[in-house]
């Protein structure tokens, strides 16, 4: 009988990818780096394979790696919400307003299955910058807002902070100088502090693209007009630059809508949110 995979070396492995440091993601679980790094060990002896490239600028998934990152990510979304489908039902509706950039993460999918397991439950979904979910949120459209905190008028219930990595596309060098870059277009709060790491380890640069998409930073990459910083989850595969200066983190921030405190749909939805960022 095949070994099981088991959902905490799962964990293990979905925070190193998207953290793309060990350091960070045994921060982030609050586990010591030896010990996180003797879990992803496992993890590999478990699977056959390494599933990590490991280097002194931090990590980046193998192919194996990128094979069961999403199923990975899939696991422990179904296993968040298979604890609230035990517990009791949970019925209405509630909106939740996601920043783009979240939208190419499990986030989507693990909603969709929150709705298949809760069948009274009905959820919308909103991609917009953080302005407009502000507005969504005023206007009661929405119950949940994720995305920038700086943008909304509540101070967050809890925040994540993500790290940002380097995305290249085929035919470019990183030590190009100038730079070309391939930004998102203003007004983005993630914008000034990459173009700060690049000015601080005195690297030159140009705008070669700027989209208000990540769709379109995605595909000005890919066709080789320069490299972008992105979340990991929206790091194409094969893509992962080296030798570019490391990166800030970025804060995401939960704000919710006043008065649904103690709504039992909402406490499930914040919890499968909570757990994936």
């Amino acid at each position: 009988m095949p070994p099981d995979l088991e959902t905490a070396l799962l964990r293990v492995l979905v925070t190193s990818a998207r953290s793309g440091s060990i350091s960070r993601a045994a921060a982030a679980l609050g586990h010591s780096q030896p010990a996180l790094s003797q879990q992803l060990r496992k993890l590999e002896r478990t699977v056959g394979q390494p599933l990590l490239h490991r280097a002194a600028t931090g990590v980046s998934l193998t192919k194996a790696g990128e094979a069961l990152l999403p199923y990975a990510e899939r696991i422990l979304a179904l296993s968040a919400q298979a604890l609230t489908a035990a517990g009791p039902a949970v019925k209405g509706h509630c909106g939740v307003g996601l920043i783009e950039d979240l939208t190419a993460a499990p986030l989507p999918q693990a909603l969709a299955d929150f709705t298949r397991m809760s069948p009274e439950a009905t959820l919308e979904l909103i991609s917009a910058p953080g302005p407009v979910l502000q507005e969504a949120l005023t206007a009661g459209r929405i119950h949940l807002a994720l995305c920038d905190p700086s943008y909304l008028a509540e101070p967050p219930r809890w925040t994540a902070r993500l790290p940002l990595i380097w995305a290249v596309g085929p035919g470019i060098d990183p030590s190009l100088d100038p730079l070309p870059l391939v930004l998102f277009s203003q007004p983005c709060r993630w914008r000034v502090p990459v173009l700060d790491a690049l000015e601080a380890a005195g690297r030159g640069w140009r705008i070669a693209f700027e989209s208000t998409s990540v769709a379109g930073v995605q595909a000005a990459v890919r066709a080789g007009l320069g490299v972008a910083a992105l979340l990991p989850a929206n790091v194409e595969p094969g893509t992962t630059a080296r030798g570019l200066p490391e990166l800030p983190d970025v804060e995401l921030g939960l704000v919710r809508r006043p008065g649904t405190d103690g709504n039992p749909l909402i406490d499930a939805v914040e919890e499968v949110l909570r757990r994936l960022i």
